[in-house]
Order: structure tokens, then C-alpha cells, then sequence
């Protein structure tokens, strides 16, 4: 990529050819303009340190209202969007995000543990009876489709639909977004957000009676210094939690199987040693991010390690690039499901770090390392297809043979 085809680089005008392999682009962008300006005033950061600084910064924002109303007008996605956990600020953000974490407690988790297992030894046995498969489908979007329906409490007559609101709700979030997309997001938000609405009400009326995992009455009923959730919050964060603990594990497991089968050496290491498992998942997270772009605002002037920004500046986050930044990464493109350390931005860091990325962690590490167990065998059975977006890393179709 020559100087002058950086200097007219557009996040806001990417290509496909971005979207299927950005990193000769992120890596000219993080050598040569670290800190871009696209053309209209937003800048597009590359490198492992501005990333972190923007995200460990106090005057940094999430806060949306104005780009969002721009991007999407008044309706379902600009509510959806400025209401959710993570495009908010304090001490909103801090309110619900106590709120939300009672999803998140050690002893939740704990009680998560088992059933992973049984959902995932679950979906290898009927991968084992299919014999050829779509993975997607079949496994890395079904286990946290099944583990965010026992969250949430919702039927399993309706989980078929939750990773397609899941896409369609997050793909609106794109820099280049056209209006036949931006209406299934709409569309989306509305579906499930009337579903929402009468699971919460089945709640209300029914209280005390939630099953193993399942968290939907402590947002219900939890409050924080007497503040309780509203029943618009409640419903935009339970799709939040939907997209948040959806599409990165569906990703991650997605992506994780790609990278194995990609690199022979690295699938036979895994299966040699199954306690790489915990390491191996870094390294898929380091290079295939499942969010590979982040957003803040300047709220003030602040001083990255490679510039200046001034306040009002909309700063788009390389997630991606700063993943693969070699002032930190020693071989950044090679994989090494041994590295250590590996200190990757995947689940962002500061206020807004994932909260859900523990339990991201542990479906992910139940979820690859049983697998590669069970078929030691498996390969592509046909072209894999990316979901085709910039903004999220992750595959829509993965035909394999077990």
C-alpha cells in the first residue's frame, strides 16, 4: 500500500476486499499514520498503545446519542443503541453495569460450568450422528444461542431467531451500513423486544421461580442505592446481553476452529497437549477478534503516545490492529497458541471491559478444547463464508466433515 493510498484511506468508504483481510491495511496505517484522519474529521487508531490510552482514559466516551441519531434516525435501532450498557457513560453505565453483573458472579459462573458441558458434549454427539455439518449452525452459534436462552429465559420455540437478530442488531453498527441492512436491524430490535417484554412480564407475575442460570429476576427485581432498571432498560440490556454473549462466542469458537485447520502444526500441538486450551484461546481471541472495531469521543484535548486529539473528536479503535501491533506482538501474523504473554485487546479494557469475557473464556475453552478431542479428524467440507462485516470478525457458514 504506497503512501498516497494511505493518505486517502476512508474507514467510512471500506471495500470487501478490507472486510476479507484488513490487516496489510492496519499494518501501513500503523507504520505510516498511526493516527488518520478520515475525511470527515474522524480519526482511526493502529497501534496497541493509542488503542489502550483511549480505553484506560477518564475523558474518553461512549456515549453515542448524536452519532447514532445520524447514523440511524429516530426508531428501534437508535433506541436499542443509546440505551445499552455499552454506548453510555457514568454514572448511568455504572448503575446498570452493577445491575447486569449479577449475571456475572462467581457463583453464577460456577453454576454455568456444568451446564456448558452438558450443552456441548450435547451438540458433539449430535455432530457425531451428522457426520457432515454446517458449524455455524450446528455448534458454535448454538452453544450460546442455548446458554443466553437459559439466561434469559427464553423458549425454545423462539431461540432459532436469536442469532439473526444478533447479526442484524450489530451488523447496523458498521461504518458503511446500506438501508436494506439498516432495516433488518430495526426489524430485529422490534422482534425482540416484544419477546423480551412478555418473558419480563411472565417474570413479574411469577417471581422466585427461575431455573438453574437463569439471571432475568435479578435484573428484574435488583437494584443499586434503590435504583431499579426501567422496563425500556431492561429490555434493550437483555438484547445487549443477547449480542454481547452471543456473536462473541460464536465468533471465537467460529474463528477458533478456522485457525486450527488453518495451521496443521497448531491443531496437533492442542490435541497433544490439551492444556494449551487456556493459551490457544488468547491466541485466537489476539488474532481474529471477534469486535474488531471500537468507537469513543474526546470529551476534552488529550495527548495519545503517538499525538494530540482534540476534544469532539469521534475516534475510531483498531482492535484488530492493535492485536497485531509488533511493538508488542514478537511475529504478530504467526500463530503461537503457546504465547505468553499475550495481552491482546479483544475484550477492550477500562470501564467498558466485557463483562460477560470470563464466561466468553469459558465456553470457548469447553467448547474448542472438547472438540478437538472428540474428532481429532475434522476438516472443511466446502468454502467457508465471513458474515462480511468490518466492524465484526466471524463466519456465517462453515461446512466441515467430522
Amino acid at each position: 500500500m504506497d503512501l498516497q493510498a494511505i493518505q486517502n484511506f476512508d474507514l467510512n468508504r471500506i471495500d470487501r476486499q478490507f472486510v476479507v483481510n484488513p490487516h496489510p491495511t492496519l499494518a501501513a496505517l500503523r507504520e505510516h499514520d498511526p493516527m488518520h484522519v478520515n475525511p470527515d474529521g474522524s480519526i482511526y487508531l493502529t497501534r496497541h498503545a493509542d488503542v489502550l490510552a483511549t480505553y484506560r482514559h477518564k475523558d474518553m466516551l461512549s456515549d453515542k446519542k448524536v452519532e447514532f441519531g445520524r447514523k440511524f434516525g429516530d426508531g428501534p435501532l437508535l433506541t436499542h443503541h443509546t440505551t445499552s450498557l455499552i454506548f453510555n457513560d457514568p454514572p448511568y453505565h455504572t448503575v446498570v453495569r452493577k445491575l447486569l453483573a449479577a449475571a456475572f458472579t462467581p457463583r453464577k459462573l460456577e453454576e454455568m460450568d456444568s451446564l456448558i458441558r452438558e450443552i456441548v458434549d450435547g451438540l458433539l454427539d449430535r455432530m457425531a450422528d451428522m457426520g457432515t455439518l454446517d458449524f455455524i449452525a450446528e455448534f458454535a452459534s448454538a452453544l450460546p444461542t442455548e446458554i443466553i436462552s437459559v439466561m434469559l429465559g427464553i423458549p425454545r420455540a423462539h431461540r432459532h431467531k436469536l442469532r439473526g437478530y444478533s447479526v442484524a442488531i450489530l451488523g447496523a453498527l458498521d461504518p458503511v451500513v446500506s438501508a436494506e441492512n439498516l432495516a433488518k436491524g430495526n426489524a430485529a430490535v422490534t422482534e425482540f423486544s416484544a419477546l423480551l417484554s412478555d418473558l419480563i412480564a411472565l417474570r413479574r407475575a411469577n417471581p422466585g421461580q427461575a431455573q438453574q442460570g437463569q439471571v432475568l429476576d435479578g435484573l428484574i427485581f435488583g437494584e443499586i442505592d434503590g435504583r431499579r432498571l426501567s422496563d425500556i432498560e431492561l429490555v434493550q440490556n437483555c438484547i445487549f446481553l443477547l449480542n454481547a454473549g452471543h456473536e462473541t462466542t460464536a465468533s471465537t469458537v467460529g474463528n477458533g476452529l478456522a485457525v486450527l485447520l488453518d495451521n496443521p502444526d497448531q491443531h496437533r500441538l492442542l490435541m497433544n497437549d490439551p492444556d494449551l486450551i487456556v493459551s490457544a484461546v488468547e491466541e485466537i481471541l489476539r488474532l481474529q477478534s471477534p469486535l474488531q472495531i471500537g468507537n469513543r469521543l474526546a470529551k476534552t484535548d488529550i495527548d495519545l503516545p503517538s499525538g494530540k486529539i482534540a476534544a469532539g473528536t469521534y475516534i475510531h479503535t483498531s482492535i484488530a490492529g492493535a492485536n497485531r501491533d509488533p511493538a508488542v506482538f514478537v511475529a504478530p501474523d504467526t500463530v503461537d497458541i503457546t504465547r505468553q504473554p499475550n495481552r491482546h485487546l479483544a475484550f477492550i479494557t477500562g470501564i467498558h471491559v466485557c463483562l460477560g469475557a470470563t464466561l466468553a473464556r469459558m465456553e470457548a475453552r469447553m467448547a474448542l478444547g472438547r472438540l478437538v478431542a472428540r474428532f481429532p479428524q475434522i476438516r472443511a467440507n466446502g468454502g467457508f463464508e465471513l458474515l462480511g462485516l468490518a466492524r465484526f470478525r466471524g463466519h456465517r457458514k462453515m461446512p466441515v466433515a467430522v
